[in-house]
């Protein structure tokens, strides 16, 4: 059994009565983005309008009295939040679309494609503009019911998640909504033009403690739904009769790992705006390097997400100096070339 195990690359790792087959190749390129991630991390905090050297990093963290107050607050209450903050919405987005991918069994599917941010967009707008003091807390909650509304709009024009056409009606009903909030920009006060625009930009400049709180309260039961209902995921992706006959329930897991990425997606919306592509493009990246099944996915698209958003906030606060460029502007730039070359490999199935 354990000569088995290891010719089809598997390890076995045991912790006392519990048993699990890891691939250690997966988990060493796992690694690496983990360093990079960490690496990346400390970058950015000690570079900016005001360099801080790396060994002043864990002096402003652990002795802040060992710094200056102006040192200590800008590495904990300016860049730790800002750059944790990208980490954790990154992550998000992978986990959202590659939930999305394998439950529609479509690569382009992803939740800023159908509709699902700018649906939170425009309600979480309107509640920043129209109820300025109410609570952080409001905002995913708002977000989620405004993403739900216009995912759940997709699927009833729709009628099929596999086809095509999902991923083509949310790609309009995503204009229309553009289109609103772009008639809202033309039309509003210019104070409200301005606050409005530098958030759908995917802005991270304003994060705060407070507002990473709020994402990971309400993304981390989303990313349990999905490492759990992982197993029956793979199981489903053999075919309907199939995973009836061995026990999924699909009509219960559809539901469970559809809602999960539109949580996902309207907590990071609500948090930082608009990041478009990083749910399209970090489960294609992990299937390429991480081949295996959904625990293997997810934690891919994770890392690889968290990866893409640090690095882009990373060059738009650092590359432009004094001038920052949100973080979504530089993804789109990347984001869009990628979308086109996946519509054009699968032009034949349009």
């Amino acid at each position: 059994m354990t000569r088995a195990v290891t010719k089809a690359g598997f390890s076995l790792l045991k912790f006392g009565p519990l048993r699990m087959l890891v691939r250690p190749k997966l988990l060493k390129i796992a690694a690496v983005m983990a360093a990079l991630i960490a690496l990346l991390l400390l970058y950015g905090m000690t570079r900016g309008t005001l360099p801080i050297p790396t060994g002043a990093i864990a002096r402003a963290l652990f002795y802040p009295e060992a710094l200056s107050a102006q040192q200590t607050y800008i590495v904990r209450d300016i860049r730790l939040p800002r750059l944790l903050m990208a980490i954790f919405c990154g992550g998000m987005l992978g986990l959202a679309g590659a939930a999305m991918q394998s439950i529609t069994r479509n690569g382009l599917a992803d939740p800023g494609l159908i509709g699902v941010k700018e649906g939170t967009s425009v309600v979480v707008l309107t509640l920043i503009l129209a109820f300025p003091s109410l609570s952080l807390a409001w905002r995913p909650v708002v977000g989620m019911l405004g993403g739900l509304t216009v995912a759940l709009l997709v699927i009833v024009l729709a009628r099929d998640l596999s086809r095509p056409r999902f991923i083509l009606i949310g790609i309009g009903i995503s204009w229309a909504l553009s289109a609103a909030m772009g008639l809202f920009v033309t039309t509003a006060d210019i104070r409200d033009v301005q606050t409005a625009m530098t958030w759908l930009a995917g802005s991270l400049h304003a994060a705060t403690w407070p507002l990473l709180g709020v994402a990971v309260m309400w993304a981390l039961p989303a990313a349990l739904v999905l490492y759990l209902t992982a197993r029956a995921a793979d199981v489903a992706m053999l075919g309907d009769q199939m995973s009836c006959g061995l026990g999924v329930r699909l009509s219960r897991l559809t539901l469970l790992r559809f809602f999960a990425p539109v949580l996902l997606t309207a907590a990071s919306v609500s948090c930082v705006g608009s990041l478009g592509f990083v749910g399209l493009m970090a489960p294609h990246m992990a299937r390429f390097l991480l081949r295996g099944g959904q625990v293997a996915l997810l934690s891919g698209s994770a890392l690889i997400g968290a990866l893409l958003v640090l690095l882009t906030d990373t060059i738009g606060r650092l590359a432009f100096a004094p001038l920052q460029i949100p973080a979504g502007i530089i993804i789109s730039l990347i984001g869009c070339p990628f979308f086109i070359l996946l519509l054009w490999r699968r032009r034949d199935a349009l």
